[in-house]
């Protein structure tokens, strides 16, 4: 019987991507084709599929790639990426404004703004940033999915920060296998409700949608249910009321740090699906009302921005770091909560 390793790390936001698989042969595997070992062992697929995959470089055997003659032999690690069917939408070039912060003839690094939604889908067939990357930019691998052109990851419409995107197949290709192996670096910056007893501390809990609301995502501490998640959190600033972290994802699970800061009594400021758009802590004073509503006004979205990236580079091998600035509206934000704190000093 062969053995078949379901992944449990994948994000559902990079399942949407990419479908991976990965086997480990036993010890009577005879030395079979790795296109004929694949085929026989992933549901609805073709040879031709796996042989592109392969052509591609998205099949691995012990974490190397190999061409689809390769012969499989016992107790090898067989992984393999293949993007999704593509869906029949039409993409629009649309002259959206791109904050490019890197670029060469591979990758491209951006700033992606609040309030952009990243691909088409239901709901958003244009003004997605796809429709500007179309626009901008000619022949971006798609990886048959038509309507995600060189993408490879993705942040919520309200998360602010940076993305790469791939120019090319072959980095497509290799920025996946990073994602999905999870050798990128991923910080984010949010302002959360509460206080916290701890410097510093980790989240973990299994994640997946709400039993009570699908829309959103829920936290399961034990259990089998969802996908196992993991996020660490540091305290870059007290305000009393409110705190300044910054998390880094061990795992990349749909809303992971919104719904991982909720469970623990920290949901993100002005969070409208996990609770963070009220005033979850503070006084009742008429004041201080007023105060957390021109917050909400000025920043109305989640609190949440995707700092840092870094990735290893897929043709010069080179580890590429980029890092961003919080946005204006979280800078404003941040700057009302200490003029309330000084002032709050001077009453008392």
């Amino acid at each position: 019987m062969q053995n078949f390793i379901e992944d449990n790390q994948l994000d559902e936001e990079e399942q949407e991507f990419f479908e991976h698989y990965k086997f480990v042969a036993d010890k009577g595997q005879d030395f079979l084709r790795v296109d004929k070992f694949l085929m026989d062992r992933i549901p609805n697929t073709s040879r031709n599929k796996i042989q592109v995959a392969a052509s591609s470089g998205n099949i691995l055997v012990n974490k190397k790639a190999v061409k689809s003659n390769y012969r499989v032999k016992p107790f090898d690690e067989i992984s393999v990426v293949l993007p999704y069917p593509p869906r029949e939408i039409e993409l629009i070039p649309e002259n959206i404004p791109l904050n490019i912060l890197y670029e060469d003839d591979e990758v491209l690094v951006i700033n992606k703004q609040a309030g952009l939604v990243v691909h088409p889908g239901y709901g958003n067939y244009t003004g997605t940033l796809v429709n500007g990357l179309i626009y901008h930019f000619n022949n971006l691998p798609n990886g048959n999915t038509n309507n995600r052109p060189g993408l490879v990851h993705r942040l919520d419409k309200n998360t602010s920060g940076i993305m790469v995107v791939a120019k090319t197949e072959f980095a497509m290709t290799h920025l996946a296998n990073q994602f999905f192996e999870r050798t990128t670096e991923r910080r984010y910056n949010a302002i959360v409700w509460g206080d916290f007893e701890e410097d510093e501390g980790t989240v973990t809990g299994n994640v997946a949608r709400s039993l009570k609301n699908r829309k959103v995502m829920d936290v399961f501490p034990e259990g089998d249910i969802g996908k196992h998640a993991v996020t660490h959190y540091k305290v870059l600033k007290r305000y009393g009321y409110v705190s300044l972290i910054e998390c880094k994802l061990e795992t990349g699970r749909t809303h992971q740090i919104r719904v991982h800061m909720q469970h623990i009594g920290h949901s993100l400021f002005n969070d409208n699906e996990y609770g963070g758009d009220k005033i979850l802590k503070g006084t009742s004073f008429a004041k201080y009302k007023q105060f957390i509503t021109n917050c909400f006004e000025i920043l109305p979205r989640q609190a949440l921005h995707a700092k840092t990236l870094g990735f290893t580079h897929p043709t010069t091998k080179e580890w590429l770091q980029f890092n961003s600035a919080l946005p204006d509206d979280m800078q404003q934000v941040l700057a009302k909560w200490d003029n309330y704190l000084v002032n709050r000093e001077l009453e008392e």
